[in-house]
C-alpha cells in the first residue's frame, strides 16, 4: 500500500521484542523494534550502522581459554590450545557477547594475534592503564593508540620487556605490576618509566637468589595491610615473604619455617586489614593432617603480654578461672607445644589426650607449635684508610640492640653459641613486661673475616628490633 509494507512472523518462545531489519547495499540495517509479530514498514531509512549480530565463538571444539581478566569494560581472554599467543576481548559491556557487527562497530569484539620471532604463550592478562600482556618470551603493552580506547580497527601492541613470564596470576601493588620470570625462579616488577616513556623493571629478587636456587614459586597472594607483604609458596613447601614498599624504594626476603609443608596461599580482606589464610600439610601423631589456618594479627600495643601469640597451628584459650589442665588441643595430639600462660612461657608441655598440664594454674593460655625468629646480618664491609677491609678478619665488642614491646631473645656469634639477653620481671611470679630501648650485649666469637651477630628468640615471645649498632675492630 503505497511506500509501506507490513510484515508478520510466527512468535518465538521467550522472546519480549523483536529488532526489524531491511536489506541496503549488501547489509542490513535496523529500522525499527516490534512487540507484536507484526511490523509496519513505513520506507523507515535503514540504519547500516547497526547491523544483526552474527554469532562467532572463537572458544569451540574445547578450544577453551586458559588466562582470563577484565579491561575497558570488556572481558579479555587468552591462551586458548589453537592460538596461545592471541587474545581476544568480549563486546563492550556484554563479557558473555562474542557477536560480530557488519560492517565492524567500536563495540565489537576483538581479535588479536600476538606476531613475534617464536610462538610465546599468553602466561597473564592485566589492567593497568594499558593492557598488559605477558608470555613465556615477552612483556606488551596493548592500547588504542593515542589515549584511547581498544577497538576491532584500533590495537596498537609493543614490546616492553623481553623477560618472560611465569603462569602465575601478576600482582598489581600502587603504580607497579609484579609477575614471576619464565622459569618461576625470579619476581619482577613493572612500572611506568618517564625516561623510557613505557615500562621498565627491576629484578626484586636479586639481592637473595639462595632462596630461589632450584627452587620455583608456585603460588602467592598480597597482603595489603599490614606491611605490604607478599607471601610466596615455593615448590618445597616453604613460605616467602616479601615486603614491597616501591615508594619507599624498599623491598626485602624472608623465610617462615614451620613444622609440615605449606601447600597454598590466599588473602581475603577483613575488617582491620587483609588476613592471610594458608593450606598446611603436617605430619601429627605419625599421621599426615591438612590444616586451614589464618596468620595471627599483630600483635598490637595496646595488648598485654598474655596476649602475645607467636605460635603455629596453635590456640588461644581462656578459661574463667586458673586452672592448670589445658584441653582442646586434640588437632595436635603428641606434640611438644610452645605455651605462654598468663605472659609466661612453659616449656616440656606435651598434647596427650588433646591435653596439656602446666605447672601453675593460669587463665588464658596460648598453645601451638614451636617456631624460631633468627636475624643474622651480613659481615659489615667498609672502605678505610688502609683499603677495604674485605678478607680482613675482624671481632664484635659492645653491640646495643633497640628494642620495642620485646620480652626474652638471645644473641651470641654463632647459631651455636647463643645467650639469654638479660630480662628479668618486676615481681616473681610474675610475667616479665615488655621493654622498649636500648639493650647493650658484646657476643664475643673472637677474629673471623666472616663475623657477624646472630640474635634468636626460640620462645613464644615477641622480640623486635627497630636498630643494631656493633662496634666492630678490624685487624
Amino acid at each position: 500500500m503505497g511506500n509501506s509494507t507490513t510484515i508478520s512472523w510466527p512468535a518465538v518462545d521467550g522472546a519480549a521484542e523483536y529488532n526489524i531489519y531491511r536489506e541496503e547495499a549488501g547489509y542490513f540495517g535496523f529500522i525499527g523494534v516490534a512487540s507484536g509479530t507484526s511490523f509496519n514498514d513505513q520506507n523507515y531509512k535503514a540504519d547500516t550502522t547497526d547491523t544483526p549480530r552474527e554469532d562467532w565463538n572463537p572458544f569451540a571444539n574445547d578450544n577453551n581459554p586458559g588466562v582470563v581478566a577484565f579491561h575497558q569494560q570488556r572481558m579479555v581472554l587468552a591462551a586458548t590450545p589453537g592460538t596461545p599467543q592471541a587474545f581476544y576481548m568480549s563486546r563492550t559491556g556484554d563479557f558473555e557477547s562474542f557477536r560480530k557487527s557488519r560492517p565492524v562497530q567500536d563495540d565489537d569484539p576483538v581479535e588479536y594475534l600476538i606476531a613475534s620471532g617464536s610462538i610465546d604463550s599468553v602466561t597473564w592478562i592485566a589492567s593497568f592503564g594499558d593492557l598488559l600482556v605477558g608470555t613465556s618470551g615477552s612483556e606488551y603493552k596493548a592500547s588504542g593508540g593515542e589515549g584511547s580506547a581498544i577497538t576491532p580497527q584500533k590495537v596498537s601492541i609493543t614490546a616492553q620487556s623481553y623477560w618472560g613470564s611465569a603462569g602465575l596470576a601478576p600482582i598489581i601493588i600502587g603504580n607497579s605490576v609484579l609477575h614471576v620470570q619464565r622459569h618461576g625462579s625470579r619476581v619482577r616488577d613493572l612500572f611506568y618509566s618517564l625516561e623510557k616513556d613505557g615500562y621498565a623493571g627491576n629484578d626484586l629478587s636479586i639481592l637473595a637468589p639462595h632462596l630461589f636456587e632450584g627452587h620455583t614459586i608456585k603460588q602467592w597472594a598480597y597482603q595489603q595491610t599490614p606491611g605490604s607483604t607478599i607471601w610466596c609458596v615455593r615448590d618445597d613447601g616453604l613460605l616467602l615473604a616479601f615486603t614491597y614498599m616501591k615508594e619507599h624504594d624498599i623491598w626485602g626476603w624472608s623465610r617462615h619455617i614451620t613444622d609440615g609443608k605449606v601447600l597454598s596461599v590466599a588473602a581475603v580482606a577483613d575488617d582491620g586489614g587483609d588476613t592471610l589464610v594458608m593450606v598446611v600439610r603436617r605430619i601429627i601423631d605419625g599421621q599426615p593432617r591438612h590444616f586451614l589456618e589464618r596468620l595471627a594479627p599483630v600483635w598490637a600495643d595496646s595488648q598485654p603480654i598474655a596476649e602475645a601469640y607467636f605460635v603455629d597451628c596453635g590456640l588461644s584459650i581462656r578459661a574463667s578461672a586458673p586452672t592448670r589442665e589445658v584441653a582442646g588441643l586434640e588437632h595436635l595430639e603428641g606434640c611438644t607445644l610452645a605455651v605462654l600462660a598468663d605472659g609466661s612461657p612453659v616449656e616440656g608441655c606435651v598434647v596427650r589426650e588433646g591435653r596439656i598440664e602446666l605447672p601453675y594454674a593460669a587463665t588464658l593460655v596460648q598453645a601451638g607449635l614451636p617456631y624460631e625468629s633468627v636475624l643474622s646480618p651480613l659481615p659489615v664491609e667498609s672502605d678505610l684508610n688502609s683499603g677495604t677491609t674485605l678478607t680482613q678478619s675482624r671481632a664484635y665488642g659492645a653491640c646495643t640492640l633497640r628494642l620495642y614491646r620485646s620480652v626474652g631473645g638471645q644473641y651470641g656469634p654463632s647459631r651455636a653459641e647463643l645467650y639469654d639477653l638479660p630480662f628479668m620481671p618486676e615481681r616473681w611470679s610474675e610475667a616479665v613486661q615488655p621493654y622498649s630501648g636500648d639493650l647493650a650485649c658484646a657476643p664475643c666469637g673472637g677474629w673471623d673475616n666472616q663475623a657477624s651477630i646472630w640474635l634468636v628468640q626460640q620462645r613464644p615471645l615477641p622480640f623486635r628490633i627497630l636498630a643494631l649498632t656493633l662496634d666492630i675492630t678490624f685487624a
